[in-house]
């Protein structure tokens, strides 16, 4: 098939020996209870194998509601899903699955979430400091604060539980760009993925909308770590385009967003990008 015919939100691609693996949510019903999720492989980026399930959600009673924004990373041999359901209190939260290999299957490998059991989360990603610590960086909801923040926490070395509190990164009103909401209205946060440049610079790209519009946004942090002040640069992409990432390709680096943020039309798309050392741009 071809990638416009892939219906999906939130997609990311795992590239490994030669193949590239792409995930996302299930678009239908804006990923509500939807079973799980899909992968789809490519030599190429533009033809792509039909989905085959990696992970069925109703099979661990993970399909109560939400199946959103799984992401898979490779770390110590094994691969790790990402993904965010809705709990037992009916709060959403990011869990960690885990498989053998990148077709899955994926299996439950955190005993609960790993954002905190009462907030309303999403978009967990994984990042590996420099010191080979691994975080979660996630999204508290604008659902249940107004004012959506991006967030941490320290991970267990083996992924399957938060050891620390979690401390909180910016606001969504925090960019210059960003309009003043009147009183009552919500910025919000999503999609947050970490990529460090050439030169060591370590940056977060993340979603939230402009004027109305979806929209890939990039910030830099100032002091090349997780806690340090994160500086808001120019978006990425400001109409109606996000919830994207980064990823190594054949023909180098690339970034992956679904557009338009409509339910039932959502697509991925490619964007070849180029690292200067100091930040990120489209080619």
């Amino acid at each position: 098939m071809k990638l416009i015919d892939i219906n999906i939100r939130d997609p990311f691609v795992l590239f490994e020996k030669d193949t590239y693996y792409l995930y996302g949510t299930r678009a239908k019903k804006f990923g509500c209870k939807t079973g799980g999720f899909d992968v789809y492989t490519s030599d190429n980026l533009m033809d792509w194998s039909n989905p085959a399930e990696c992970f069925h959600s109703a099979a661990y009673g993970f399909n109560k509601e939400v199946n959103w924004a799984p992401e898979v990373h490779k770390y110590r041999g094994a691969y790790y899903m990402f993904a965010t359901f809705t709990k037992e209190n009916g709060l959403r939260g990011t869990f960690a699955l885990k498989a053998n290999s990148p077709l899955g299957p994926f299996v439950p490998h955190s005993e609960k979430a790993l954002t905190p059991e009462e907030w309303e989360c999403l978009d967990g990603t994984l990042y590996i400091d420099k010191g080979g610590n691994p975080y979660l960086i996630f999204c508290h909801e604008h659902t249940q604060i107004i004012d959506g923040t991006v967030c941490y926490v320290r991970l267990s070395d083996d992924l399957s539980k938060a050891v620390s509190e979690p401390v909180t990164m910016f606001c969504g009103s925090s960019p210059y760009y960003v309009e003043e909401k009147a009183e009552g209205e919500h910025y919000i946060t999503d999609g947050p993925f970490m990529y460090r440049t050439s030169n060591g610079e370590l940056l977060m790209i993340w979603s939230t909308f402009i004027h109305h519009q979806y929209a890939q946004c990039l910030a830099k942090s100032d002091n090349g770590e997780i806690d340090g002040n994160f500086i808001h640069l120019s978006p990425l992409i400001t109409n109606d385009g996000g919830h994207g990432m980064l990823f190594d390709s054949k023909e180098g680096l690339m970034l992956t967003f679904h557009t338009p943020n409509q339910t039932s039309f959502e697509r991925p798309i490619f964007k070849r990008m180029k690292d200067t050392g100091r930040l990120i741009e489209i080619v």
